[in-house]
C-alpha cells in the first residue's frame, strides 16, 4: 500500500512522543506512566535504518507524516512481544563493547560493517551468523546487559509485556553454564522491570536440529528454574528437523505446568503445523505462515483459538515471503485466527516491534482497527495474570477510543 498524502483517517501525529538522543546501540532513559513511554531512543538495523525505538513525525503532509502519525499511534497501543528471541537483540555496538571486553576478535571492522553484512539469503544464513556472534556472551553481566538493552527497545516502543525465548543449548555447548545465562537474563529484565514497569516471562527453547537426548538434559535444568521460567518452545533450522522426536519432552513440560509454543510453517510445510497442534500439543504457534494455505487449519486455528505468532519482517529477511504485500497475516486475520505482530531478532532484520506493525500497516493496507486488533490479540495470548490483562485491555479500549474517558484518537 501507498500511503496517501495525508494522515490516513484515524491517526494523530501531533502527540507523538519526541526522540531523546542515544548513544550507539544504547537507548536513552524512558520514562514512563500510565500511557507508556513518553520518549522514544533510536537505533539502528539493517541497511541503516532507523528502528527500535521510532522515529518522530517528520514535516507535515506526504507519506511520511502519514507513517509517523501511525508509529505514534502503535506506540500508544499498550501490546506485548510474544516472538523474541533475546540473543537475537545483539545490535553491532553492543557485540563490539562485549568483544572488547572479552578480547574476541570479530570479522568485521566497525559495528556499521557488522550491520551491513546482515543479509541473509534463508534461515541457514541467518543461524550461521546469529550463532557466531554468541562467542561475546561469557559472563553473567554479559546477558544482563544484552536483556537490559533490549527492554530499554521494548519501552520506548510502547511494549509492555515481554516473553523472551533464550536457547540454552547455543550457550552450554559453548561451555557456558546454564546458571551463568538464566541469572544474567533474569538481572537485565529485572533491572528494565524496575525501570519501565515492563513485565516478562522466559521460555527455553529446544534446538531442534540437534539430540533430543541434549534437549531432555536442557529440560531437566529448566525444572529447576521454574521460578523464572514459564515455558519451552522448539527452534532453530526447521526443514529436515521434524518435531515429533520432541513430543515426550513437550508432555513433560505441559505436565510440569510449563507454556508449550513451536516454531512451525516458517520455512517447514504446512504438516510442520498440524505437527506443532497435534504431536506437540502446543498453546502457541510461532510463525505459522503455511497454516494459510490449508482452510481446514485455519478453521481449526479460529475455532480453537490458538495464536500464531507472526514476524513479519523476519518473513520478508528471510524470504519466507517473496514481499510482505503477500503476507499472509491480513487473510489470517481477516478470517479470525488470533494473529500476533512480533520482532523475532529484531537486531538482524531491521526493526522491533513498531516497526513491524508500520511495515504491515503500509504493506497490507491495514486499517486502524486492524492495529489495535493485533495489540488485543497479544495481550490476550500472553501470559500475563488475569487482573494485568484486564487492566491493559481497558487501557487499549482508551487509546483506541472504543471506551469511557476515551482518548481523542481517530474521533
Amino acid at each position: 500500500m501507498t500511503p496517501s498524502t495525508s494522515q490516513p483517517p484515524g491517526f494523530q501525529g501531533a502527540d507523538a512522543p519526541p526522540e531523546a538522543p542515544a548513544g550507539a546501540g544504547d537507548p536513552a532513559e524512558v520514562p514512563t506512566g500510565a500511557g507508556g513511554p513518553a520518549q522514544a531512543a533510536p537505533g539502528k538495523g539493517a541497511a541503516g535504518q532507523t528502528h527500535g525505538a521510532s522515529p518522530a513525525p517528520g514535516p507535515a503532509g506526504g507519506a511520511d507524516a502519514a507513517e509517523a502519525a501511525v508509529r505514534a499511534f502503535v506506540r500508544r497501543l499498550p501490546k506485548a512481544e510474544l516472538h523474541l528471541h533475546i540473543e537475537g537483540t545483539l545490535e553491532p555496538e553492543l557485540l563490539f563493547e562485549l568483544a572488547a571486553r572479552h578480547g574476541v576478535r570479530l570479522p568485521w571492522a566497525t559495528p556499521d560493517e557488522c550491520r551491513a553484512a546482515r543479509r541473509f539469503r534463508d534461515l541457514q544464513g541467518f543461524l550461521d551468523q546469529y550463532y557466531a556472534a554468541l562467542d561475546v556472551l561469557r559472563r553473567r553481566e554479559d546477558f544482563r546487559d544484552l536483556a537490559a538493552a533490549f527492554l530499554r527497545r521494548a519501552a520506548a516502543d510502547g511494549t509492555r509485556h515481554v516473553e523472551a525465548f533464550f536457547d540454552p543449548q547455543a550457550h552450554l555447548i559453548r561451555g557456558i553454564p546454564f546458571a551463568t545465562v538464566v541469572d544474567g537474563l533474569v538481572d537485565g529484565l529485572r533491572e528494565g522491570e524496575r525501570r519501565y514497569g515492563l513485565s516478562w516471562r522466559l521460555i527455553a527453547c529446544f534446538l531442534r536440529d540437534r539430540p533430543v537426548a541434549e534437549a531432555a538434559e536442557v529440560l531437566d535444568l529448566v525444572l529447576g528454574r521454574r521460578d523464572v521460567i514459564a515455558g519451552v518452545g522448539l527452534d532453530s533450522a526447521e526443514r529436515d528437523h521434524p518435531g515429533a522426536p520432541f513430543a515426550p519432552l513437550f508432555a513433560r513440560a505441559r505436565q510440569a505446568g510449563l507454556l508449550t509454543v513451536a516454531h512451525a510453517g516458517e520455512e517447514g510445510p504446512v504438516d510442520s503445523v498440524r505437527e506443532a497442534l497435534h504431536v506437540l500439543g502446543v498453546q502457541r504457534v510461532d510463525h505459522g505462515v503455511a497454516a494459510a494455505g490449508d482452510p481446514v487449519l485455519v478453521n481449526e486455528l479460529r475455532e480453537r483459538r490458538v495464536p500464531l505468532t507472526m514476524c513479519p519482517l523476519s518473513n520478508r529477511a528471510l524470504g519466507v515471503t517473496p514481499d510482505l504485500g503477500r503476507h499472509p497475516l491480513k487473510r489470517l486475520l481477516e478470517a479470525g485466527v488470533p494473529v500476533t505482530v512480533n520482532s523475532d531478532d529484531p537486531a538482524y532484520f531491521g526493526g522491533y516491534l513498531v516497526d513491524n506493525y508500520v511495515a504491515v500497516w503500509e504493506a497490507l493496507d491495514l486499517g486502524r482497527e486492524d492495529l489495535v486488533t493485533l495489540a488485543r490479540n497479544s495481550l490476550e495470548a500472553s501470559l500475563l495474570p488475569a487482573d494485568r490483562r484486564r487492566e491493559l485491555l481497558e487501557e487499549l479500549a482508551r487509546v483506541a477510543g472504543d471506551g469511557p474517558g476515551a482518548d481523542p484518537v481517530g474521533r
